[in-house]
């Protein structure tokens, strides 16, 4: 069979479909997740530019805006990192999976 012919056989599959777009939802959730927090971290610091530039404690030359940057640095990592776990772990067995089904039909 030539590659082109599986490729659009896979394409094709309803499995796979269903997989690939379960798995665009969960990439889109969190890319709009990721907005949101992060507009909502730009919009303070511009609302309440004093809020972030308090310290966290009495004596203490850490601010809460330090605190807050590196949340959503963390955030970031953390998210992206469940995503390429998914992509690579769970929807790439679906993806195998189905390959393996259309290459054995033929």
């Amino acid at each position: 069979m030539e590659q082109q012919e599986v490729v659009k056989k896979v394409l094709e599959n309803p499995d796979f479909k269903a997989m690939a777009k379960q798995k665009s939802r969960l990439g889109w959730s969190f890319s709009f997740v990721m907005f949101v927090f992060y507009v909502i971290y730009i919009l303070y610091i511009g609302i309440s530019p004093e809020t972030f530039a308090q310290p966290v404690a009495a004596g203490m030359t850490t601010t809460i805006g330090i605190y807050a940057g590196l949340f959503i640095i963390v955030f970031a990592v953390a998210i992206t990192g469940i995503y390429v776990r998914k992509a690579n772990g769970k929807y790439e067995d679906a993806t195998r999976k189905v390959v393996k089904e259309v290459m054995n039909h033929e």
